[in-house]
């Protein structure tokens, strides 16, 4: 493994059911989420968690008698005597009495000191934990439960850390064990039934490095679920140490290609290179490095508004206030609209399953239901950041063209990209190009013109795509950020026939003194091949020279 982060323990005999596909149409319509029936959670003792709480309730129209704010401590961690009785039954207490959980109480507690309950059921849609309230629950050795039980039979799971919001998915079960993880009862299930519903509350979290930070993934969710999503589908499946994720991240690709998004998928066992192509990426799912990297480092990397994002990592949410470290925070930062982690170590079988993550989202689930739909285990690792009720496919492919005007100029291109790619997987190529060819009149971009080359290439015109790629033969200046398009652009131009224009555009982006080596030496590999179709042999024989010195 290239990161000891995961152990991969089994305690199941665990069959994984890899989903192969199949039209979003055929998925029946799903309710939208009732705002009315939402809890929103803030500490009463930060003044940041409470202007959160109340913005959330403003912009999605919760009403303020069900924030439920509560004096507890500003730490990202807290024991399980403080999470009981400053988290578990002041929630639980007013829940009951509101009757958004309903059933019989009485004052009685538990062993561990939780209120005894009966519960038939919740009318919660969802759960929102705002920013100031602690995420995890630390492992309390004196709590184990030392009676013989499957759990503790296995080593790995003789622990009861947990994420804050993972327990309290479970707030309307009574004398649950705290050591490892409760199954999970709507794991998989499509229109579970009501006596599943009840036992279980979507839960997402608000947060990240900042204020602005998390009352950003509420902005952004509105804005995507009103304009729809715009730009680029990648999964990164190539770097985790267990195939049995590869193929999770495989199916993934497949449950996301009916949306019409253009998919890249990298299969090397490093993470993406500096070389591969990341414009737009409003859908990652990918794994398996400890800390952010690679192209979400770059200086100006934001991600596209309604982005979701994944990166599989045993910690990837161990914590939320750094811009750096760890994965969850890192994305939020950087402008993610929704994403999930795991506040400690899972295991693969527990955390968010990407590709079932992908296929409930791309049928039209909130955000939190999705989550819940992809893992297996409850009270346990796994915490979802973002809007619960977020919907990122709320907008369907065909509304969102109609009213593609209301769309930046950066982001419409991607819009009619997605349209291109519905009719050419319709058998509609011609009615594909011609789109392609009217953005380029009305607004050129080089993701379009690459997209657009591609598909005349498939209908065997060379001529048209090497016209079409002639905006990049004219490039002299570019961002850092768009290096991998002009590579993506000197590649095309080859493939087309005009592999003078591509040394051409080669040469322009080696003579760049700030190009950096990681990007330089795969990108000269690629230069001597086109060098030698145009046969120019010096220049091949130049940047190979360059290649192979030491």
């Amino acid at each position: 493994m290239r990161s000891t982060g995961f152990h991969f323990v089994r305690l199941l005999s665990v069959c994984v059911v890899v989903f192969c596909g199949s039209a979003v149409s055929a998925f029946e319509p799903v309710a939208a989420p009732d705002p009315a029936r939402v809890v929103i959670l803030a500490n009463s003792s930060d003044p940041e968690s409470l202007e959160l709480a109340h913005y959330y309730a403003e912009r999605r129209g919760v009403p303020v008698d069900r924030i439920v704010a509560l004096p507890v401590s500003a730490a990202e961690e807290i024991g399980w005597p403080e999470f009981i009785t400053t988290l578990w039954n002041p929630l639980l207490r007013a829940a009951l009495i509101n009757g958004w959980i309903e059933g019989a109480y009485s004052s009685k507690k538990d062993l561990l000191g939780r209120l005894k309950i009966a519960a038939t059921g919740h009318s919660i849609e969802a759960l929102v934990i705002c920013r100031g309230v602690p995420l995890r629950v630390a492992h309390d050795a004196t709590l184990i439960d030392e009676a013989s039980t499957p759990l503790n039979q296995t080593p790995a799971y003789r622990t009861n850390e947990g994420a804050v919001d993972s327990e309290l998915a479970v707030l309307t079960l009574t004398g649950a064990p705290i050591d490892g993880f409760i199954p999970n009862p709507v794991f998989e299930k499509e229109g579970p039934d009501a006596s599943l519903l009840a036992r279980v509350i979507p839960v997402g979290r608000l947060d990240g490095p900042s204020l602005a930070d998390a009352k950003g993934l509420v902005d952004r969710a509105l804005a995507a679920e009103r304009d729809g999503l715009c730009g680029r589908a990648y999964i990164d499946l190539g770097g985790g140490p267990v195939d049995q994720g590869n193929i999770w991240f495989a199916a993934t690709a497949t449950a996301l290609a009916p949306l019409g998004f253009e998919i890249d998928t990298d299969r090397d066992p490093k993470t993406l290179p500096p070389t591969a192509r990341f414009d737009a990426p409003v859908l990652y799912f990918g794994w398996y490095e400890w800390n952010v990297t690679g192209p979400f480092l770059a200086p100006d990397f934001r991600f596209p508004i309604g982005a979701v994002a994944l990166h599989l990592h045993s910690f990837s949410a161990a914590t939320l206030r750094s811009a750096d470290k760890n994965w969850a925070g890192p994305f939020v930062a950087r402008g993610v609209t929704a994403t999930v982690g795991n506040v400690g170590e899972p295991y693969l079988e527990f955390t968010h399953q990407p590709q079932l993550f992908a296929r409930a989202l791309a049928r039209g689930e909130p955000l939190a239901r999705a989550a819940l739909y992809s893992i297996r285990a409850l009270s346990w690792k796994g915490v979802v950041i973002g809007d619960p009720l977020y919907r990122p496919f709320a907008l369907d492919p065909a509304t969102q063209w109609e009213h593609r005007s209301a769309l930046s100029p950066a982001a419409e291109p991607y819009a009619r990209i997605r349209r291109m790619r519905l009719l050419e997987s319709a058998g509609d190529g011609p009615g594909a190009i011609a789109l392609g060819m009217s953005g380029m009149r009305q607004n050129p971009s080089l993701p379009l013109a690459l997209t657009l080359a591609d598909l005349q290439l498939a209908a065997a015109d060379a001529s048209a795509a090497r016209r079409t790629l002639g905006v990049f033969a004219i490039l002299t200046k570019w961002r850092e950020g768009d290096r991998p398009l002009i590579l993506a652009g000197a590649q095309s131009l080859a493939r087309a026939g005009n592999a003078s224009d591509a040394c051409k555009l080669f040469e322009r982006l080696f003579a760049d003194p700030s190009l950096p080596a990681s990007f330089r030496l795969p990108a000269l590999a690629q230069a001597v091949e086109a060098a030698r179709t145009a046969r120019d042999f010096s220049l091949a024989s130049k940047w190979q020279a360059e290649l192979t010195q030491p």
